[in-house]
């Protein structure tokens, strides 16, 4: 993590300490900014300051508070964003892994948010005891909950996750009234980006050394990663070269192969990483073939094996900034 993106990370969580604190003094006093008078009702949208403002989203139009103070967040990406801009949520899903919330987010940023259920089966109930005045998922995940989770408090939907990340992340900070954070840290993302590709040489030879992701899958194929996913957003924002196996990816997502195949995914550099049983995935079989032995990047010690949580499944600048650190650290090698 950089100098600046620490700086940066400090200021959010000290402005969002002050609105914390200025919140829990609007509870205090019973005060009903929506109706600018005193209430003792306990709705979900209360002590958020201001009126209520519009956000585009996947299911059209919803009225958000002005300030959300209670957020709830039913996917990893959403996870990552609020953390990045500085809010933390009262609710959150956890991804399939043991350590529920993903591994590469600070654990005392983490601490006391409340687990609502497995991602892809939120429990409702859970949800509603917080009594969220916001909940922010994407349609490909929870569209067919939509009508329940709107009843529960406005629910803000992106229509997909992953590839679009960054459009996302910009919807996130709108729903939480965070513009200008935002701005900030998608300046140190370019700034930090515009760093690794100087470290690598610039960018005529970062385009020149290509790139492959790697991810085993347990109980499915190998997936060699094309252009249109969350990783290889970040490959092409620092420049880095991608094999022509990409341009065969299913929907540019991946191209999927058997371990009788993986050299096909053989590159001047290969990043790899696991989910699921290394057996059951098919990485122990794969990684021990003399196929891939064989492949250049082995025999030229460019093969690096990373966090699953962090390279594939974060999907956020807080996930990219490490990435980026990472990137560096073994391309210069």
């Amino acid at each position: 993590m950089t100098a600046k993106t620490l700086q940066r990370r400090s200021r959010l969580l000290a402005a969002a300490s002050l609105t914390a604190a200025a919140a829990l003094t609007l509870s205090a006093c019973g005060f009903s900014s929506e109706s600018g008078s005193a209430s003792g009702s306990d709705s979900g949208s209360e002590g958020s300051a201001g009126a209520p403002r519009t956000v585009k989203t996947a299911m059209g139009d919803v009225k958000v508070p002005a300030a959300p103070q209670r957020v709830v967040v039913l996917d990893t990406a959403e996870l990552d964003s609020v953390l990045t801009l500085g809010v933390k949520p009262v609710g959150a899903s956890h991804a399939d892994v043991d350590s529920g919330f993903l591994n590469y987010l600070p654990k005392d940023q983490v601490a006391g948010i409340t687990d609502v259920g497995q991602m892809m089966t939120p429990n409702l109930e859970a949800i509603a005891g917080l009594k969220p005045d916001l909940i922010l998922t994407s349609k490909i995940r929870h569209g067919d909950k939509y009508a329940e989770l709107s009843k529960i408090a406005p629910t803000v939907m992106t229509e997909n996750t992953g590839y679009p990340w960054k459009e996302n992340f910009q919807v996130h900070a709108e729903a939480l009234n965070k513009q200008a954070e935002a701005k900030m840290v998608t300046d140190d993302y370019a700034e930090h980006v515009a760093d690794v590709t100087k470290a690598l040489g610039g960018k005529e030879k970062a385009g020149a050394t290509e790139v492959n992701m790697v991810r085993f899958v347990e109980g499915a194929d190998i997936r060699v990663y094309g252009k249109k996913n969350y990783i290889a957003t970040i490959l092409a924002d620092v420049g880095l070269g991608r094999p022509a196996i990409t341009d065969q990816a299913k929907d540019g997502f991946s191209y999927d192969v058997s371990p009788e195949k993986i050299d096909l995914a053989d590159a001047d550099a290969v990043f790899h990483s696991t989910y699921g049983d290394p057996k059951k995935s098919k990485e122990t079989q794969a990684t021990g073939s003399g196929l891939w032995k064989n492949m250049d990047a082995v025999k030229n010690g460019k093969v690096f094996a990373v966090d699953d949580q962090l390279w594939i499944q974060g999907i956020g600048y807080t996930a990219a900034d490490k990435i980026l650190g990472e990137l560096r650290t073994n391309l210069t090698k």
